[in-house]
Order: C-alpha cells, then sequence, then structure tokens
C-alpha cells in the first residue's frame, strides 16, 4: 500500500549557530540563492530526498526512524500496545531507533521492546540533563560510567543512552540520525503531548522548507491525531497551507503502514525550493 549504536559527539548544524548578526545571514543567504538563480552554483535542497529513490545496498547504513512519543502511558492500554508494535515491526525490518531517551511512558516501552528483540544496538536515546529527572524512572539509572552528575539507563535495557544540554541539542542530534540513516529513513509520531507535538511541527516545517526530504508519519492511534489532520484541511482551506504540501504529514493505522509509508515516501510537490548549507 502506498501513502496518499552509538553516535560521536555532538556535532553542530550550522543553521542553528549563532555566528553572526541575523541581517547578514540573511544577505549572504540571499547570495547563494542569486547564484542558484543564475546557475552559478546547483541548488542543494533535493539532495537528501534522492537516496529515498535508491534501492538499499549491502553497504548502505542503516535504516534509522525517529520515534516521538509521550513520556506517559495515556489512559487507554492501546496507546502502550501500539509502541509495542512498532518496536516489533522496527525488529522484522532490522531498523534503528532514534528517540528521546526516556525510559518511562510510551518512550520506554517502545525502547525496551526493541532491545528485548533486537538488541542494545538498535536504540540510541537523547535525552536533555534538566528532563532526566522527569523522563526516567528511578529504577532505570546505572551508575555513571563518566563520572557526569547523572547515571544513563541500564543500556541492556534501554540501548545507547546520551545526555546533552539542552532541547535544540537533542532535536538536532535526533534530525542527524535520521538524515544519516539509510533508504526509508524518516520520522514517525505515536500519541504524546505538547512536546511531541512541537518535535513532529518541527520536522514537518524543515521539510516544507527544504531543510529535508524524509517522511513524517503520525501513528493515527484511535483517531489521536484527527484533529491535527483537521488543522491541516482547515489551514489548506484557509489559504496558509498549500493544497501541495498536504502529503507533508501522512497518516497510517497501524505500525506496519507506518513504516512502509515510509519506505514509499516521495517529498510533497509544493516545498519550498531553498537552498541550506547543512541537512
Amino acid at each position: 500500500m502506498s501513502p496518499p549504536s552509538n553516535m560521536g559527539p555532538v556535532e553542530t548544524l550550522d543553521m542553528f549557530d549563532n555566528k553572526g548578526p541575523f541581517d547578514a545571514q540573511l544577505q549572504t543567504d540571499l547570495a547563494f540563492n542569486e547564484k542558484i538563480a543564475a546557475g552559478i552554483v546547483a541548488p542543494q535542497t533535493e539532495e537528501i530526498a534522492l537516496d529515498l529513490k535508491s534501492a538499499p545496498t549491502d553497504d548502505a547504513p542503516p535504516r534509522t526512524i525517529c520515534v516521538f512519543c509521550g513520556a506517559s502511558s495515556g489512559n487507554s492500554p492501546v496507546f502502550m500496545e501500539a509502541a509495542r508494535d512498532l518496536a516489533r515491526e522496527f525488529h522484522k525490518q532490522n531498523i534503528k531507533l532514534v528517540y528521546g531517551g526516556g525510559t518511562v511512558g510510551l518512550m520506554g516501552e517502545i525502547a525496551r521492546t526493541l532491545v528485548s528483540l533486537s538488541g542494545p544496538n538498535s536504540v540510541h536515546g537523547i535525552i536533555p540533563e534538566p528532563l532526566v529527572v522527569f523522563e526516567q524512572g528511578p529504577d532505570s539509572k546505572a551508575p555513571s560510567k563518566n563520572g557526569g552528575k547523572h547515571g544513563v539507563p541500564d543500556e541492556a535495557t534501554y540501548g545507547t543512552t546520551t545526555i546533552v544540554e539542552d532541547m535544540h541539542t537533542r532535536k538536532q542530534m535526533m534530525a542527524q540520525a535520521v538524515m544519516k540513516g539509510g533508504p526509508g529513513s524518516g520520522f514517525i509520531a505515536l500519541p504524546g503531548g505538547y512536546g511531541t507535538l512541537e518535535e513532529l511541527m518541527e520536522v514537518v516545517t524543515w521539510n516544507q522548507l527544504g531543510i529535508h526530504g524524509r517522511g513524517t508519519i503520525v501513528l493515527n492511534i484511535e483517531g489521536y491525531w484527527d484533529g491535527l489532520l483537521s488543522w491541516v484541511d482547515n489551514s489548506i482551506g484557509a489559504g496558509f497551507v498549500r493544497e501541495s504540501n498536504r502529503s507533508i504529514i501522512v497518516p497510517a493505522k497501524t505500525a506496519q503502514e507506518a513504516v512502509e509509508f515510509l519506505s514509499d515516501y516521495k517529498p510533497a510537490d509544493g516545498r519550498f525550493k531553498l537552498a541550506w548549507k547543512t541537512l
């Protein structure tokens, strides 16, 4: 059906760096775009999307999917079961998980389940230090191996965990992991709260701006994302989102559909053709 490991040191995305006044950077970007229009340099916006059309090879990087989801389990058992279903689908297709590093709620459930099936190298959690006390249960920490303030969750249960300084670095590293992944890598949103919605909409916006060409799937368990999908309809009707960008967000009903839709994903026709120096 088609839709309508350990990581190294934290890398810095140039587009988030504060290297100078905004106006100066804007002038640089405008000049770069003018060169593209004049044919002096080639646009870079489609490079990432191109690998989505390539068939996997033996030496291709592993397929990596970032999952956004809640640190709560929700009021219905179907949400936790959906997290387990997604982990089982990842295991079947040898997919690596990168996620927000929590050990409670849906985050903990998908990580534990996938590690139990595929081993610790299949999961990489990335969590800001201030959130450790909220998104990690008291029984999940092992003694710190590097003498840091916080211990990290048991690797045999939750896979690799990286503790970072802030939310921006967390999201940056998760996105980088997806962009370095093989064909069919992308983003899936399970149910969650404000944080899940914010993470989801940021990668949706990046897609619209041409920063990346990876697919974004909402796993619509019991209609959880119906409100968001209705908002997209309303925004298109009101003239704030292009009809040709509707398919940036792809709804799926099952874990199998979500993974399959990422494999088949084609970037939307209405995306901006902007030149970004990174991602």
